[in-house]
């Protein structure tokens, strides 16, 4: 299994702007890459709380993060609860939130895990071995309609009508119960140009991903929340890896820093002054030329950071 390497690493940490006795909040600790460093930069009067769905994860990050500092605290929960999970805890205020989206090398490369397909495995993809829902369960039980959607929505698959549709067919002899099952009804679905252009079947995991961790809902209700936390000069980073997830971060960042919107025939003018919040980044922050080089996986990120002033 391969070792997970933080992308965008040096320019996140930066981004946080981290103050030693601050309050910071880890939403995506995976195997404590950031977390290490954001942690590694606090005093005894700082704090760092990080969630995770993954309890594989949390139980190495606790073990590498325990060599720093005491002064952390891990949640096992979605980050989507982290208003609720924080104010539990009497935690009403923080500095900064870190989101690193998507999956861990770990999880990918964990042939079990049935999230790559390049592995064959049981369908799974539960980022939370605890939830109910499985890539299982969304492949074999809904229906063709909803597979459609949801491959063409959060996959932006062209083919998603024709692999809906054979899917269908499939289940109905015997359930499509592995990963390898799933790419060969994939790669029947599309036309010999396609299969060479890419993997066929990644955009359809990335779909099923999508689904069964509901994790564009999960950011839309994170970052709203997020932003209402953050303190004056506080900062929000967020490292996403496709279209969508970017989509969502620019359209919140965008909202918070403008206001609601309004008419153009209201006579009304926002100076400066009355602005809450304003873009660290006006544009994301890609890799770098080196960093592309050394890790593959770092080829789609964008940062984008926003602060409260």
């Amino acid at each position: 299994m391969s070792e997970h390497v933080s992308v965008l690493l040096k320019e996140s940490i930066e981004g946080l702007n981290i103050k030693s006795g601050g309050t910071y909040v880890d939403a995506t600790l995976g195997r404590a890459g950031h977390s290490y460093h954001i942690l590694s930069k606090l005093s005894n009067l700082g704090k760092l709380y990080c969630f995770d769905k993954d309890l594989e994860a949390m139980e190495t990050s606790r073990k590498r993060l325990s060599t720093i500092s005491p002064q952390f605290e891990l949640i096992h929960a979605d980050y989507k609860f982290i208003k609720m999970e924080l104010n539990k805890r009497d935690v009403t205020n923080v500095d900064g939130v870190l989101f690193d989206l998507g999956v861990s090398s770990p999880q990918l490369d964990n042939g079990e895990r049935g999230f790559s397909y390049k592995y064959d495995a049981r369908l799974d993809m539960r980022m939370n071995k605890e939830d109910k829902l499985d890539a299982f369960t969304v492949v074999n039980t809904y229906k063709e309609e909803d597979l459609r959607n949801i491959i063409f929505n959060y996959g932006e698959e062209k083919f998603a009508k024709s692999i809906a549709r054979n899917i269908v067919l499939k289940r109905k002899i015997k359930p499509i119960e592995t990963t390898f099952e799933l790419v060969d009804v994939i790669k029947s679905s599309m036309p010999g140009s396609a299969l060479r252009e890419g993997h066929p079947a990644k955009r359809t995991f990335q779909a099923i991903r999508i689904e069964v961790n509901d994790e564009l809902n999960s950011l839309r209700v994170a970052l709203e929340d997020s932003l209402k936390l953050l303190n004056k000069g506080g900062r929000i980073a967020v490292i996403t890896f496709h279209s969508l997830e970017d989509r969502i971060v620019k359209e919140i960042f965008k909202k918070a820093v403008d206001g609601e919107s309004w008419s153009r025939s209201m006579p009304v003018v926002v100076s400066s002054s009355d602005k809450e919040f304003r873009l660290v980044t006006k544009k994301p922050i890609l890799p770098s030329e080196e960093e592309l080089k050394e890790n593959n996986r770092s080829h789609s990120a964008k940062l984008r950071i926003i602060e409260r002033i």
